[in-house]
């Protein structure tokens, strides 16, 4: 291969040819071999394709796993991909979250600690967080948003880390149970709690802005009713624009008809505070899951996944297009230890850095 004309190419006629290529076909470009994944990351050709369309959304798989690989779906072409993170010097690769193009991974860095390292598996450029101790692994939900904004939540402290100061500020909480599927929107933290009343436990949800992390306040409107009391395990994926999803199975005395799905996603306008039901699994597909009990979802904006256990594919929602339409993703990849899929949106973008 090195006989190639091609590789006696001047390096800047090189990086002029390949800048032209749309940011998937640059991506695949870069697994042909080391040659080209070394110079499709030169500082060079990254500033001169910092001008390319809007970032390529795919979708990533989270997992523990001693192959350091990131597992990601191209939707458009109905293709997996698979971006290394070899680069990273840790142990232990577990990608759990991603915002405006840059991955956030949860890795070993020392017997009794673990660290978020926020990197770009298409630049090699990464950036290791000061490390904390397994219970924030264990116990907490990482939720990111602008560069270098995180934020892990448990039931009883939230943890904030800026790129300013450099360090975890650790806040307590007033959340009367465990949060559920916390997400973040802007500047606000939504999640589902059980709220406990001597007649009955009951699903709330509550809110809070990142000014004041330990102040949550609970969303309620009469005119919602029992929307928390008719899905069972309802958990929140971030919607399209200022809008929350809430995802669940329909309780059997609210799903009169046995013919129909009963897994069903339902949408709150934040800005009018009204719910209404965005969509419902097709009969079809709901049957893939019917039987098994719980099932996990993630995603967000326009797209929403739905995996269950020991089942080899994917349910996803997909309203990119302004209409809603589902579809099943065959999937041979290595789940979580648990047999479920769990994953996040990924916009990959070649020039962002951490």
């Amino acid at each position: 291969m090195d006989s190639s004309p091609l590789f006696r190419l001047p390096q800047e006629t090189f990086h002029q040819i390949f800048s032209h290529l749309p940011v998937r076909q640059i991506i695949l470009c870069k697994s042909v071999c080391k040659f080209f994944n070394h110079t499709l990351s030169s500082p060079y050709f990254l500033h001169l394709i910092s001008t390319l369309p809007p970032p390529l959304p795919l979708l990533a798989l989270r997992h523990v796993s001693h192959d350091p690989t990131l597992h990601v779906f191209d939707s458009d072409h109905k293709q997996w991909l698979r971006l290394p993170l070899s680069f990273l010097p840790f142990r232990s690769h577990q990608p759990v979250a991603s915002s405006l193009g840059l991955v956030y991974v949860w890795v070993d860095s020392s017997e009794s600690t673990k660290s978020l390292v926020v990197c770009n598996p298409l630049n090699r450029s990464f950036k290791a967080l000061p490390p904390l101790r397994l219970a924030w692994w264990l116990h907490g939900s990482v939720l990111v948003g602008s560069p270098n904004r995180v934020i892990i939540i448990t039931q009883d402290f939230t943890l904030y880390y800026s790129n300013s100061n450099n360090k975890w500020v650790k806040f307590s909480s007033n959340l009367p149970s465990k949060p559920h599927s916390p997400i973040l929107i802007k500047d606000t933290i939504f999640a589902l709690c059980d709220v406990v009343s001597p007649q009955q436990r009951k699903i709330k949800l509550f809110k809070c802005k990142i000014r004041d992390l330990s102040r949550w306040t609970r969303i309620e409107k009469y005119e919602w009713g029992i929307v928390f009391e008719i899905l069972k395990r309802p958990r929140l994926v971030r919607g399209m624009g200022n809008s929350i999803l809430m995802i669940g199975e329909l309780i059997s005395s609210f799903s009169l008809d046995s013919s129909r799905s009963r897994i069903s996603i339902f949408r709150l306008d934040l800005n009018s505070l009204e719910w209404d039901e965005a969509s419902r699994m097709p009969i079809e597909i709901y049957r893939r899951f019917q039987g098994l009990g719980k099932f996990k979802v993630f995603g967000s904006g326009a797209r929403v996944c739905f995996s269950a256990k020991r089942v080899k594919g994917l349910a996803v929602w997909d309203c990119t297009g302004g209409e809603s339409e589902w579809r099943w993703i065959k999937c041979e990849l290595p789940t979580d230890g648990d047999g479920f899929y769990r994953g996040f949106m990924f916009e990959a973008h070649l020039t962002t850095l951490p």
